[in-house]
This record gives C-alpha cells, structure tokens and sequence, in this order.
C-alpha cells in the first residue's frame, strides 16, 4: 500500500505548461513545413483568402484613412462651431460629412479628368500622325531637290519607327481609353464588394473605441501587464509613424499636382490635366517620384513643341525643389526618420515586391521597421548598461 501511494500521479503544473508549449509548437512547425513543402498550393490557398476577404481588407483600408478626416470633422465643426455635446451623435454626423465629401470629390474628379485625359491622349495621337505626314513631305522634298542623294535609308526608317510609335499611342487611344472608361462603368458592376467594404468601414468607424478596447483586453490577458503596456506604445507609435507619411504625402501630392496644373495653365502648356495628374500621382513614390513623373510629360510635349518641353522640364525642376526643400519637409516633417539610403532600398524592394503600390508602402513599413528595431537596440543597451557615442 505504502507503495502504491509513492508512485501515485500527481499533477504538476510546470510539466503540464510545458507539455501544452511542445505540443502548440509541433502543431505549428507541422503546419509551417506543410505550408513550405506544398508552397504553390499554399499560395493558391492565400490567394483565395484574400480574394474572399477583400471586400473586408478594402474597408479596413477605407476606415483606416477616413479616421483622420472623421475625427477632424467631429472635432472642429460639430464640437467647437455647432456644440453638439452627445458623442455618439456627433460620431454619426462626422462619419456621414466625410462620406459625402469624398465621395462627392471622386465623381467630381472623375467627370473633370477622365474626359480631359481622353482627350489629351487623342490629341497627342493626332499630333504625333501629323508630325509623322510632316517628315514623309519633308524626304520627299529632299529627294526631289537633290535626287543624287540615297534618303531610302532614312526614309525607310522613319517610315517603320513612326508607324510604330502612331501604332503604340493608337493602341493606347483604341485600348486604354475605353478601358478607362469601362472602369468607371465597371465599378456598378461590382458595387456589391465597394457597398460592403463601405459597410465595413463604417461600422469600423462607429466601433473604432470598443474595437480597440476589445483588442486591449486580449492583450493584456495573454500578455503581463509591463509588457503589454510596451507593445500598446509600440503599436501607438508604429501607427503614428504609418499614417502620417501616408495621409501627409497624400496632401503633399495633391498640392504639387494642383500647383503644376497652375503653372502650366499660366505658361500656356498643353495637354495641363493629363501631365498635372501624371506629376501627382508619381510624387507620392519618395525620391524617384519627381523624375518618373517628368519623364512622361517631356515626351508628351515633345510631341508639340521642344520649346515646351523644355519650359516643362525647367518648372518642374522648379516646382521639385520646392517640394523637396520646403513643402515635403513642411507638412511631413520627420514622419519618417529614416535615411535616404534605406527609403531608396525601401523604394527597391518595394517596387520589386508590389509594383507602383509597393514602392510608395515600402518606405512607412521600413520606417516603422527601423523605429521597432531602434527601439529594441536602445531597450538592450539600457539593459546592459551600455552607452555608444
């Protein structure tokens, strides 16, 4: 009996921790090396998910960006000028104002540029055909003044390099631009997907507080309190870091796009809307930006003038400097905090990674990355007591 009792099972709460910590780790590292092994499947499968849960991502997205834009409405014009005192009332208002407004600046957008676009890209088409008809009269006058001279060469090449390029842009009238169009139809076609991200974000939006309390919790209840406070700074700070570079460059971008429509108004440039949105859209990559977004409106008009063109590349050299020197500084100021060796490697793997979208994601994702590993190195140093010059 005596040695029954000493053999009997007791329970151990250390064994059985680490028991449930080996078993959770097994299940993972299976599930890792599945995934690894069957790597084109597990692509196929992410894929899929994503494509399921876009219309959520979409507006997790949504809510993300309209939150600075919902929290300044509620803020100035239904706090302080209108003095609505219910939160939950003022909450509702603002997250209706800044739908409204955004959605009515999108269609504004699209029925002011999508035509000047088509209509750009139609004239350039033409110009490039009469420019191309100018060049065959111009041979042909010169074999006929000096018919001793062999012009078949040139004549031949201009004929198989000009009709390539009319070719090229005539594709582009014939494809793109319908297809530009379609898109803007299309989106009716697949409204369910934007009505749902919309919902999504709007209940986001609404819930943004329980949300993140919610989120709190959990985290606090897995992790000791010292801890998670740190992680809830971190994830304070990532955030700050993220939206400011991304909604600063946003306005950043707008106003470059606007002040370069002016100039090239005030300059009497052609084709100022197409160029002016190119130069927009292309200054929201850091760095690379400005240049990729020249390049396109010297060859544009070039097709008109070279005089333009130079005029062009003279103002937004101009323009560029502005931004870089003053009204980037200005309004992101050190959002960042990153070299410009990292946000060109950012800008590398980005670009290599996603494409266009990459490129500009890249840069907050490296400066949230070194704000983290920072964070680490200086927690580490103070640990050891370590202080580097």
């Amino acid at each position: 009996m005596e040695e029954n009792k000493k053999h009997k099972f007791t329970k151990n709460n250390t064994y059985f921790t680490i028991s449930v910590y080996v078993v959770i780790t097994t299940c993972i590292s299976a599930i890792l090396l599945k995934a690894i092994w069957n790597w084109a499947e597990t692509l196929k499968t992410f894929d899929k998910i994503i494509d399921m849960l876009m219309p959520f991502l979409i507006g997790i997205f949504i809510a993300y960006m309209m939150n600075p834009l919902v929290k300044m409405i509620d803020k100035w014009i239904f706090e302080k000028m209108l003095r609505i005192k219910k939160k939950s009332v003022r909450k509702l208002l603002s997250i209706l104002v800044s739908y409204v407004f955004v959605i009515g600046v999108i269609i504004m957008c699209i029925s002011f540029i999508v035509p000047e676009v088509y209509s750009s890209l139609k004239n350039i088409y033409e110009g490039v055909q009469g420019n191309y008809d100018k060049l065959l009269k111009f041979l042909d006058k010169v074999n006929r003044k000096h018919p001793d001279m062999d012009m078949s060469y040139i004549t031949n090449l201009a004929k198989n390099n000009s009709s390539n390029v009319i070719n090229f842009i005539q594709g582009s009238v014939n494809t793109i631009l319908p297809l530009l169009y379609n898109t803007s139809i299309s989106v009716i076609s697949w409204a369910i997907n934007i009505i749902i991200a919309i919902m999504v974000s709007c209940y986001m939006l609404i819930d943004k507080e329980r949300l993140l309390k919610n989120f709190k919790k959990l985290i606090y209840a897995v992790v000791k309190k010292e801890k998670a406070d740190s992680f809830i700074g971190l994830l304070k700070d990532s955030n700050k870091i993220f939206s400011n570079f991304i909604i600063g460059k946003a306005i950043d971008s707008l106003i470059i796009g606007i002040m370069c429509f002016i100039f090239m108004k005030m300059l009497r440039l052609d084709y100022a809307v197409l160029i002016s949105v190119i130069v927009g859209i292309t200054n929201m990559i850091p760095y690379f930006g400005p240049y990729i977004g020249a390049i396109p409106g010297i060859i544009i008009l070039l097709t008109t003038s070279w005089r333009q063109a130079l005029i062009f590349g003279i103002m937004i050299l101009i323009l560029q400097q502005f931004d870089g020197i003053y009204l980037g500084p200005k309004i992101l100021g050190e959002s960042i905090g990153i070299r410009p060796v990292w946000i060109i490697f950012a800008i590398t793997v980005g670009g290599y990674l996603a494409g266009p979208i990459g490129m500009f994601l890249g840069v907050p994702c490296v400066g949230v990355i070194a704000f983290l590993i920072g964070r680490f190195v200086e927690k580490r140093l103070k640990d050891k007591n370590i202080e580097v010059e």
